[in-house]
């Protein structure tokens, strides 16, 4: 059997001229440009993260009730795994409350609390020594460990975390713990308290969400000893990822009128169930507004919520959104959004101005909703923690780059007509080609 070759050749030829005529005409489209450098940048003030965990070593640490094991053991081998995986960068301390004074005497072993391990550069093998020799005994001052853990921490412009792991609550009050929380709210000492309850009543639980809630900090009811060692991890690294930048308090509304004028910069607040905050940024021409915004969910919650971040104009119309949905499983939502004037065509409903410097000026209201609801039983006040961060940075190029190109104007038709054709001419080739040859045979 004789095969003409000639019609293989001619279909090289056609996609050598395809690859040839695509390239062409994509090489006249705009290029991607590399990501402006622009943004909030943490200034690092020197001083190191610093983290100080409160362990209960009280005689109810004893029960054996965690997967067939005691608290306390559940507890120890937990910190075994911190210790180990502690960043080199983070100054870590550990307090003991009840694990010192076995008496009788309550007035004397409600004042049992001391450092077990002093805050600082981590030697892991005397840390963790110094865990296993833990036995439980005594009393639950939870109210006057938490003043010693903020004379541990000492003060400064970062954030500092007290993590507290307990099985009940305090039996020593006063000092109340939420008292105390709300005191150490009050001095503006960037101090969080994360709790973590290990016995799971009511009244405890209420305890330990109070005093987290007086601190911006999240309150977890631990089952299990992975859920305590990869809970306290998780904390852990938050302070590394955190503790450059203290955010600024601020206090969001309901309407963009009465809204506070942000800077670029990270600033928190708190915000209820479902409920809607109101935050404006004034955008200059030729600058990109990026803006995140994470809520943390520290009590207990329906199953099955949102968070959605806006930007709006000041009618109301809406410019660009970012959401993020969860199913209780997490204790944090966050999500984010990116806008310039570039990126929509001038709206009549656009509040523009114009600035001292006679730039113009646009103002962009930040709206953050959520779709959270408490479980039976749980407070609703103080709202939710949440941590909004912007910046302004040089407007992107992106969206004139290939991919809106492609899809708002001619350049896109003629690279379909033409892809068309060429399919059209590849395909009448190859099958004249079949023909051809199933003639010949």
């Amino acid at each position: 059997m004789t095969t003409d070759r000639r019609p293989t050749a001619r279909l090289g030829s056609l996609l050598a001229a395809l690859a040839i005529a695509g390239g062409a005409l994509l090489s006249g489209l705009p290029a991607h440009a590399d990501e402006p450098s622009g943004g909030a940048t943490a200034k690092a003030t020197g001083e190191a993260p610093k983290v100080d965990l409160v362990l209960d070593v009280s005689g109810s640490m004893r029960a054996a009730d965690i997967e067939g094991k005691s608290r306390i053991s559940v507890a120890q081998q937990s910190l075994n795994e911190v210790i180990d995986a502690l960043p080199p960068e983070t100054d870590f301390g550990i307090r003991t409350l009840g694990a010192n004074y076995p008496g009788d005497d309550k007035a004397q072993g409600c004042l049992d609390t001391r450092q077990l391990f002093p805050v600082g550069k981590t030697n892991k093998v005397e840390a963790k020594t110094a865990v296993a020799t833990l036995r439980p005994t005594g009393w639950t001052p939870i109210g006057l460990a938490l003043r010693g853990a903020a004379q541990d921490l000492g003060k400064g412009e970062t954030t500092r975390r007290v993590v507290l792991i307990t099985d009940g609550e305090d039996s020593c009050a006063p000092p109340d713990p939420c008292d105390v929380a709300r005191e150490l709210a009050a001095q503006g000492i960037h101090l969080v308290v994360d709790t973590l309850g290990l016995a799971h009543d009511d009244k405890t639980r209420q305890q330990l969400l109070c005093i987290a809630n007086a601190t911006g900090g999240t309150y977890t009811d631990v089952r299990t000893q992975e859920q305590l060692t990869d809970k306290v991890k998780q904390l852990v690294d938050r302070s590394v990822d955190t503790y450059t930048v203290t955010p600024t308090k601020t206090a969001g509304t309901d309407t963009c009128a009465t809204a506070p004028v942000l800077t670029p910069g990270v600033y928190s607040d708190r915000e209820k169930f479902s409920e809607h905050r109101v935050y404006r940024v004034p955008v200059q021409a030729g600058q990109e507004l990026r803006a995140s915004v994470s809520v943390s969910v520290d009590r207990a919650v329906a199953r099955d919520y949102g968070v959605l971040l806006q930007a709006t104009s000041t009618a109301g119309q809406e410019l660009v959104r970012g959401t993020d949905a969860g199913s209780g499983r997490t204790d944090v939502a966050s999500t984010g959004l990116r806008w310039s004037a570039s990126m929509t065509s001038a709206s009549p409903t656009a509040s523009a101005s114009a600035s001292p410097s006679g730039a113009a000026r646009t103002d962009v209201c930040l709206v953050i909703s959520n779709s959270l609801a408490p479980q039976p039983g749980v407070a609703a006040d103080p709202g939710l923690p949440l941590e909004l961060t912007v910046d302004l940075a040089a407007a992107s190029p992106a969206p004139d780059g290939p991919a809106m190109g492609l899809g708002h104007g001619w350049i896109l038709l003629l690279v379909l007509t033409l892809a068309g054709l060429l399919t059209g001419l590849l395909f009448g080739w190859i099958a004249r080609w079949r023909i051809a040859v199933w003639r010949e045979n």
